[in-house]
């Protein structure tokens, strides 16, 4: 596929309520729980906040109905919905009825309302953005939930290792579900397609913003295949948006087991050369090697920012005030593009 000028993608942007003009635009990437978390963080702080979610998930209930439906994975995009909901009693009855499972010995056994809804929606409407942006009225949604792209895309990774008899032999490894828990150590990602489109909605929320924040999430399945999308990285590239690295917690089984912090930012500035970062968050107590983790950062252009982010109870989970916190000190010390929009 052709590579095409971000220019056709310029155009109103879209909105579900009327935003102030001292709240700052931001917009989130990422993936799954990592996304989430971030989001219940964002949303306590802005009102016009967007988040782009990543396609490529091909597990449960939204990888069986990408293969009967050939539809968007929808699974990821509930989430962000959910986590976009309010914490009054509207908005915690709506994220509990999409987040709920079927539970029975037949067809719907683990399927998401959420994902049933949305793609009911789709195949109504004919148009993915028009659809998420009506579920996100429903729920109340605190912003706007877009895909990265509008063709599901499938994963594949190169992985050392991922025959234990074999530990110097690279393998690849499709989908996923399976990248999220594969054996060995992965190398590198890449999408298929390999050049996919990415939605209109979604570059532009980006060429828009104010303040762009990547991460935390699973870092090869869900952070990293936004720098794949072509169109996608020349917006992040090319954004006055300042920019905000958010690290995990901790390695994830499988997919990054035994990385660094300084490992996650040298793997991602590997897929994407070009692209800087105003600002890499970590959890002050989730870095050993403080001075290492800053050489990273400095190699794509930023600072490093340590606060406690980390849920108490030891579980590697971001408590959402702690995080808002975090992302509301790093927006108003790193200073305005302009006056927030």
């Amino acid at each position: 596929m052709a590579r095409r000028s971000l220019r056709h993608l310029a155009g109103p942007r879209g909105a579900l309520r009327g935003f102030t003009s001292k709240q700052p635009k931001v917009v989130a990437l990422g993936g799954g729980m990592g996304l989430s978390a971030s989001l219940t963080a964002l949303r306590r702080i802005t009102g016009d906040l967007t988040a782009v979610v990543t396609v490529a998930d091909d597990g449960g209930s939204s990888g069986r109905l990408r293969d009967e439906l050939g539809v968007l994975p929808p699974g990821d995009l509930r989430k962000a919905l959910a986590a976009l909901c309010g914490d009054d009693e509207w908005g915690r009855t709506w994220a509990q009825v999409i987040q709920h499972r079927f539970e029975s010995r037949g067809e719907l056994h683990e399927h998401a309302v959420g994902n049933l809804l949305i793609v009911a929606l789709w195949e109504q409407l004919g148009d993915h953005v028009q659809a998420l942006d009506l579920v996100g009225k429903l729920l109340g949604a605190h912003g706007r939930v877009l895909p990265m792209s509008a063709v599901p895309l499938e994963l594949r990774a190169s992985v050392r290792g991922h025959d234990p008899a074999r530990p110097e032999e690279l393998s690849t490894v499709r989908g996923q579900a399976t990248v999220a828990l594969t054996r060995g150590e992965v190398q590198e990602v890449h999408l298929v397609p390999a050049d996919p489109p990415a939605v209109p909605e979604a570059v532009q929320a980006v060429l828009d913003a104010d303040w762009v924040v990547l991460g935390p999430g699973s870092w090869f399945s869900s952070v990293i295949p936004h720098l794949l999308v072509p169109e996608l990285l020349e917006a992040l590239t090319e954004t006055k948006a300042r920019k905000v690295l958010s690290l995990n917690l901790a390695p994830q089984p499988g997919e990054t087991d035994g990385f660094s912090p300084q490992r996650h930012l040298e793997v991602l500035g590997r897929h994407a050369p070009k692209l800087t970062f105003d600002v890499v968050l970590a959890d002050q107590d989730a870095v050993p090697d403080q001075y290492s983790l800053s050489e990273a950062a400095d190699q794509l252009g930023g600072k490093v920012e340590l606060a406690p982010v980390a849920a108490a109870g030891g579980a590697p989970r971001h408590d959402p005030e702690l995080l808002a916190a975090a992302y509301d000190r790093i927006f108003r010390m790193h200073g305005r593009i302009g006056p927030w929009r």
